[in-house]
């Protein structure tokens, strides 16, 4: 599939003004992408779970212009607080999606996001910022009845009208803000990335995870530990770009892909022993690969192994089948399945959150994706 299926042909109809919103969650790779060509093109196949609190609800209004222009004229209030600081980033993102999306030209848009959340703390934040925000760009596209719209994939999805070439094209879009935003439009399981062993799975889009999923991984639960809620002292786009020169980078993208392989399995069979060693090697490989790039940082902090320690304390005392992961940042996602609940969540409250900021912390489970407002 090339990036010409995305492109449409002639509108037929401009509406003067409309209002669209959507909610899409934050997702959290199992299997770490970390590093990346141009435009947005990963350099080894990740996978998710898409999780469900943790989300973005942004709705866009549209208002035709009285005189065509050239560019894309915007704002953007962040929960209820016009916030100039993110429309570089956005501006960037419509810069690269105006030849799929050329409507945009057309009107004056008003975002008004809002997380569940903090954002740029490491919870992918923009993967489900940007995520939503091409959720409305597709939605707002339907409305102009332009014929890409009748793809032979135009089935209808039961929790939102967008089609599956939409959501296709709504993940394509998604991926041009941030990488990993691609991985918030379905779930429960998202795989972005070429991967030999996974038919269908693209560098362009992210697709909902194709074989069998014990009952077990369908129900798992993450507590996220909110260790630092501020700013990211290296941005993961600049940890991005420091894999190009990284002297163990070619090793690591046959590794994360050699890890997705070894997934399938694990998943089939609900072999929780397999996943948690794997989960917790990428979560680790993932920072040594931050440690030793050059020039090398730390993104996580004291208070971070703290709780990794606990947890493999707890985990041989007790034999509970808890794990953790870790996204680019200081914070602890900690997953467990469905039935050990009562038991992780006392684990966590008595040991684990006195080591957050404030003692935040957010229950989350898996979830399906994206829906709309």
């Amino acid at each position: 599939m090339t990036k010409t299926l995305f492109k449409p042909k002639t509108y037929s109809h401009f509406p003067e003004k409309g209002q669209v919103s959507w909610k899409s969650p934050s997702n959290i790779a199992l299997v770490k992408y970390w590093g990346k060509f141009e435009n947005q093109i990963p350099a080894n196949a990740s996978i998710s779970f898409t999780l469900d609190a943790c989300h973005t609800k942004t709705q866009v209004t549209f208002l035709k212009k009285e005189i065509p222009s050239k560019t894309v004229d915007f704002d953007v209030i962040f929960e209820g607080k016009k916030a100039t600081h993110f429309k570089p980033k956005i501006q960037t993102f419509f810069e690269r999606i105006v030849s799929y999306l050329p409507f945009l030209t057309t009107y004056y848009f008003e975002i008004h996001t809002q997380n569940t959340f903090p954002h740029s703390s490491g919870i992918a934040s923009s993967a489900s910022g940007f995520s939503a925000l091409a959720l409305c760009l597709v939605d707002i596209e339907s409305q102009l009845d332009q014929d890409c719209n009748l793809h032979t994939q135009n089935v209808i999805s039961n929790n939102n009208h967008l089609t599956s070439y939409q959501k296709q094209k709504a993940s394509f879009l998604a991926r041009l803000g941030s990488g990993s935003a691609c991985r918030s439009i379905e779930g429960p399981l998202v795989v972005w990335g070429e991967h030999a062993g996974i038919k269908g799975s693209s560098n362009l889009f992210g697709i909902q995870y194709p074989f069998k999923i014990h009952p077990v991984f369908t129900q798992f639960l993450d507590t996220i530990l909110l260790v630092d809620i501020g700013e990211k002292k290296v941005s993961s786009s600049v940890g991005h770009s420091l894999m190009k020169q990284h002297p163990f980078a070619k090793q690591r993208f046959t590794q994360a892909n050699n890890n997705l392989q070894k997934l399938i399995p694990i998943f089939e069979k609900g072999d929780l022993e397999a996943f948690i060693s794997l989960v917790e090697h990428e979560a680790l490989t993932l920072h040594a690969m931050m440690m030793t790039s050059n020039p090398y940082f730390i993104l996580m902090q004291p208070q971070t192994l703290e709780i990794i320690n606990k947890i493999w304390d707890f985990r041989a005392q007790t034999k509970t089948p808890i794990c953790f992961t870790l996204d680019a940042g200081a914070n602890v996602h900690v997953l467990y399945p469905q039935a050990f609940k009562e038991k992780a969540i006392d684990f966590i409250k008595n040991q684990l959150v006195k080591h957050c900021y404030k003692g935040q912390y957010i229950c989350d489970q898996i979830g399906f994706g994206s829906k709309k407002c």
